[in-house]
């Protein structure tokens, strides 16, 4: 059996199809709706070499540990654990310093992480709000592996607490897509228009990175 392989059957999907998530490396097996399950998987068996090689491909982990860099809102931080029993991570410069059990390293940067992600898009979130005359009713964070920010009818934003790790024209530019949902809840070009109209210039580069770089960031973290 491949490790980590997802079967999915797909009312539309007229044959098998395999594809590897490159924000999670898990295996992806999609399934016309009655295709035999049997079959199916011994063909994806005998893909084990190409699913290896899309793997070989993937961004390498990048765990949380002490050495490690972290780029954070264009800033790079050096995690640096020194003996002692303080548990909280405190920025000093350009390192993220933390003492405790080191089994909670990872645990304890990723948390920081949030919080800080959760300060920025809070401020810049209420910045094009302003600039849209439109309000926003919460601002949150999550770890979504297929978006990146999201707007619901409520007033409710939600953003990937990894585009912190982003480059922050990247970030802004995410930011002000969710902020024109709060005017147009579509992608019709008066949409688009006002984007480009809050963030103050083509926000096109900006999706361009996330699709080519944005799998990257969720390797952050990972030790495999």
């Amino acid at each position: 059996m491949i490790e980590g392989l997802e079967i999915v059957r797909h009312p539309r999907a007229r044959r098998a199809r395999l594809s590897i998530d490159p924000a999670s490396g898990r295996a992806r097996l999609v399934l016309p709706k009655r295709a035999a399950l049997k079959q199916a998987l011994a063909w994806a068996e005998d893909k084990a070499g190409w699913i290896a090689e899309q793997r070989a491909l993937l961004p390498q982990p990048r765990p949380f540990v002490p050495g490690a860099v972290v780029t954070v809102a264009d800033e790079p931080l050096t995690i640096e654990w020194t003996p002692g029993s303080r548990r909280a991570v405190v920025r000093e410069g350009s390192v993220l310093s933390l003492s405790g059990p080191t089994e909670t390293i990872a645990r304890r940067v990723e948390a920081w992480l949030k919080r800080t992600a959760l300060a920025v898009l809070e401020t810049e979130t209420a910045e094009y709000a302003a600039k849209a005359k439109v309000s926003v009713a919460q601002v949150a964070v999550g770890d979504a592996k297929g978006r990146w920010g999201s707007c619901a009818s409520s007033g409710v934003i939600r953003y990937s607490w990894r585009l912190i790790l982003a480059p922050s024209w990247v970030r802004r530019a995410t930011v002000a897509h969710e902020v024109a949902h709060r005017v147009h809840m579509n992608h019709a070009p008066v949409f688009h228009a006002l984007v480009e109209q809050l963030y103050g210039e083509d926000p096109t580069p900006a999706r361009v990175w996330l699709r080519t770089h944005g799998a990257e960031l969720h390797w952050f973290g990972r030790s495999s």
